[in-house]
């Protein structure tokens, strides 16, 4: 499993929206775009699945933007980077509810496979957007 460019920088917008949200809580995508460095194009294709997904609403017109729909400490990892990436899956045959490889009762890999999925989806699962502010706050 490798994170594309798109859910890294998934993870940077959201973490930019939770440290610069003001009273109204919108922040504008230029200014993500500014302060992050990602061009607007980019950051517009990243923010329809975020927004389809539920984890941010967009508010269109003067002062608009986008906030989080929840505060920091709700959002999963996880979550942010399935929005972008789909399932995690070290492998292609754990990306369906069912696996449909023909090997698969025959794979002597299959349990390492599945056990590293686990590991994965348990490890980005236990981390929250707030513990990436912690990070970053600790970092300054």
């Amino acid at each position: 499993m490798k994170v594309s460019t798109k859910g890294r920088y998934a993870l940077r917008m959201m973490i930019d929206i939770a440290e610069n949200s003001d009273e109204s809580g919108r922040i504008p995508i230029r200014d993500i775009s500014e302060r992050q460095g990602i061009s607007i194009k980019y950051l517009e294709q990243i923010v329809t699945n975020l927004t389809r997904a539920g984890l941010l609403r967009s508010v269109r017109g003067s002062g608009g933007g986008y906030n989080l729909t929840k505060k920091p400490e709700q959002y999963t990892v996880g979550e942010i980077l399935r929005a972008i990436e789909g399932k995690l899956a070290p492998v292609a045959c754990l990306e369906d509810d069912v696996n449909q490889c023909g090997r698969v009762d025959i794979c002597l890999t299959i349990g390492f496979w599945e056990e590293l999925y686990r590991i994965i989806d348990d490890y980005v699962d236990s981390k929250t957007l707030q513990d990436l502010l912690g990070q970053e706050n600790a970092a300054v």
